[in-house]
């Protein structure tokens, strides 16, 4: 928890840079007051104060689509947060993933589908088909792919990037159809990484 003598009083407000933990895309700006903060801490719901009604402001007590708090960091000169979290849905009022722009597809853009596919059953979709047939199936495909991989590289025929996104696709179908993340694989390689 960040200390409490960052604030010199009860109004002074501070930027909140909000950042998705999982592809540390940032989400928004907003301001905070120990009050804000504090009650963040305690909900894990990102609280910010708001400049214009002048009251504390929980993002998505009314959309739904609320921030939740991860982790929190407060820069060099103490003066601005860095503030981790997770998003149940478009963070700006716009409809946007956030209020700077559509997220950029990434590795973590294709975790969030895949975890979607799992959640919400969509008729036609590969990836479902894949998580009613099983872990037999899904690993079928990644040793199908990790063999096809291994040919294209030897035969240089120039599918390498094409074979690899393929493998990673399954790989990570194998993850989810398993309740495992992109971020727990992450931190397996950083405890490595010592």
């Amino acid at each position: 928890m960040i200390a409490d003598d960052v604030w010199k009083d009860n109004q002074m407000l501070i930027p909140a840079i909000i950042q998705d933990s999982n592809t540390k895309s940032v989400l928004m700006l907003g301001y905070m007051n120990k009050e804000s903060y504090k009650k963040t801490i305690d909900i894990k719901k990102v609280t910010f104060y708001s400049r214009s009604r002048k009251c504390l402001w929980t993002k998505g007590e009314t959309s739904g689509n609320f921030l939740n708090y991860i982790s929190c960091e407060i820069d060099c000169d103490k003066d601005t947060l860095l503030i981790q979290a997770t998003n149940d849905g478009p963070t700006c009022h716009l409809e946007k993933y956030s209020c700077f722009g559509d997220e950029e597809f990434s590795i973590q853009k294709l975790e969030l589908i895949i975890k979607d596919r799992k959640k919400i059953y969509k008729s036609g979709s590969y990836t479902n088909i894949l998580f009613e047939k099983g872990n037999k199936e899904i690993v079928k495909k990644i040793t199908d792919e990790a063999n096809e991989l291994a040919i294209s590289t030897l035969s240089n025929d120039g599918r390498i990037l094409e074979k690899a996104a393929d493998l990673t696709y399954y790989l990570q179908v194998l993850l989810i159809a398993n309740n495992h993340s992109l971020k727990e694989l992450e931190n397996i390689l950083k405890m490595r990484n010592k």
